[in-house]
């Protein structure tokens, strides 16, 4: 189950609090304040508020906010549960999960949604602070991951991971792409704490250092990286794929309130699993309501969620996932931002399990992502076309260059890129996509002849 060059403006996103690196930081993170109600609390006994926390623009949550608060499924099942309560959502919408970790430690969030490394820092935090949070579902993943890239400028001359050695790398320390740094470093033979400047900064912040200079490198997850790409302020230096490790974005509950309210928390994940059969239906017409709610260009939100895209979509945990989360514990205990976190104790699927049924819940951890295949998206159209061979695209862009709002390949790891951000090579009669010039230059290595070539001499050869 999943699972034209253009330039548009660069959405602001609000600035946030860095993420806290020590336990003297926990009281600053505490600190910050929300409004909306507690369900846990039971509101007035006749109306009770459930708070979510979500982030818009990582659009690998949308399933869990931005996606299902649009579409209105979660205020539906709350309404259905029959109980004589009235129920009342407070949808809070943040840029990164440490300020929903700060609120659901503060007992101000029930739901919240956020990424892999985050999800391990809200289990740290919440057992630390006696407010003890689950993760009880999964919203995108990509089990090679490819959700986080490594970015350039577009006139840069760095050209693969161990060119950074003495630059300033942005990235936001305590995210998954910040794992991703550090783990492409280290298998380039590079020292993440010594061969390279760090920069701690939100993803709004490390876009406008890489567009300004003040940064030679950013590192970041979804959207940023296909965003800056399709603007044309960035290309892309590594691709986490390479890593071939899985990477996720997930539901933390609070224990408190899961316990209390399991029937809302149910209701939710049943809401939540209708939003991913409609963005698997209805691909196009999603990333269309993602965009309008988030300023996001909606040809940058197919990229990663669409029929082909970057993420797959399911709220199943899968055992991959667990697994990889196990191996991430150890980048964040080396940044002293937690400490050992248990990972089978913070996992809690009963809840997913009961919402989807035994047969859908078995029938879901058995399905795989779908085979990566070329896309273009036609003007106008509510579907887009899919293709077998980049060739082939190419053939059909280079015919209908007017009618074409995006076109999207899979680089040979099978990473959807922009057909016209991609490095393309040419093979004698083939021409292959590549998200990096570091892998195209591999592959130029073990094929005589091979050559990087124009994406306009691409086209002009396909045609």
């Amino acid at each position: 189950m999943k699972p034209k060059r253009t330039t548009l403006p660069l959405p602001a996103l609000p600035t946030l609090p860095a993420l806290p690196a020590t336990a003297a930081s926990v009281a600053l993170l505490l600190s910050v304040t929300a409004c909306g109600g507690d369900a846990s609390a039971g509101g007035n006994g006749s109306t009770v508020t459930v708070t979510v926390g979500y982030q818009s623009r990582t659009i690998n949550t949308v399933t869990a906010g931005t996606l299902l608060r649009s579409l209105g499924y979660f205020e539906k099942q709350l309404n259905s549960l029959g109980d004589g309560v009235t129920y009342k959502v407070d949808w809070q919408d943040y840029a990164t999960g440490a300020p929903i970790t700060a609120q659901m430690t503060a007992g101000k969030i029930d739901i919240g949604s956020m990424g892999d490394f985050p999800l391990l820092i809200n289990a740290a935090r919440g057992k630390q602070l006696g407010k003890p949070t689950r993760l009880v579902s999964v919203t995108g993943y990509n089990l090679r991951g490819g959700l986080n890239t490594i970015v350039v400028a577009p006139g840069s001359s760095l050209a693969s991971l161990k060119d950074l050695k003495g630059k300033k790398v942005s990235t936001s320390v305590g995210s998954a792409a910040d794992g991703t740094l550090v783990r492409a470093l280290q298998r380039a033979g590079l020292d993440p704490a010594e061969d390279i400047e760090k920069l701690n900064q939100q993803p709004a912040v490390g876009a406008s250092a890489l567009d300004s200079g003040s940064a030679d490198a950013l590192s970041q997850f979804v959207a940023w990286p296909g965003l800056l790409a399709q603007q044309g302020k960035a290309k892309a230096l590594y691709d986490g794929a390479r890593l071939n490790l899985p990477t996720f974005h997930g539901v933390t509950a609070a224990e408190g309130f899961a316990k209390e309210r399991p029937a809302v928390l149910e209701a939710f994940l049943k809401a939540q699993t209708q939003a991913t059969d409609y963005l698997d239906a209805h691909p196009v017409a999603a990333a269309e309501k993602v965009a309008k709610a988030t300023g996001l260009p909606a040809e940058t939100v197919y990229l990663y969620n669409g029929a082909q895209g970057i993420a797959t979509f399911d709220p199943a945990i899968r055992p991959q996932l667990v697994a990889a989360l196990k191996k991430d514990v150890s980048i964040l205990r080396d940044a002293k931002l937690t400490g050992d976190v248990d990972v089978d104790a913070f996992v809690d699927d009963q809840y997913v399990k009961k919402a989807l049924g035994p047969a859908g819940y078995a029938e879901r951890l058995a399905s795989a992502p779908p085979e990566p295949a070329g896309e273009v998206w036609p003007k106008g159209a509510r579907k887009t076309l899919a293709f077998s061979s980049p060739t082939a695209l190419l053939r059909h862009v280079a015919g209908h260059r007017e009618e074409v709002r995006a076109a999207y390949v899979p680089d040979t790891t099978g990473t959807l890129w922009f057909a016209d951000r991609a490095v393309w090579v040419a093979d004698g009669g083939d021409l292959l996509p590549f998200v990096t010039p570091e892998t195209a230059q591999a592959y130029i290595a073990g094929h005589g002849g091979a050559r990087v070539v124009p994406y306009a001499e691409a086209l002009e050869r396909a045609s």
